[in-house]
């Protein structure tokens, strides 16, 4: 797998991803698209629990690319 953020990204589509964001929020869900400036698309979004289950909150998420801090596969 390429390095390179938009790539990673990619091959990353229809699998589910872990999103930290600035606040210190995370949410986990299905990746279901992005764009240039690595704003998100997440369906079926949680936020991730001890018990390693999720705790479902959405059904479809947008979160801007400027919130990001990280993204985990």
């Amino acid at each position: 797998m390429s390095g390179r953020p938009l790539d990673v990204l990619e091959a990353s589509l229809e699998e589910r991803v872990t999103v930290r964001l600035k606040s210190g929020e995370e949410y986990v869900g299905e990746l279901a698209g992005y764009d240039q400036h690595m704003n998100l698309v997440l369906e079926d979004v949680g936020l991730p629990t001890e018990g390693g289950d999720d705790e479902p909150i959405e059904d479809t998420t947008i979160i801007r690319g400027d919130n990001v801090v990280s993204i985990t596969p």
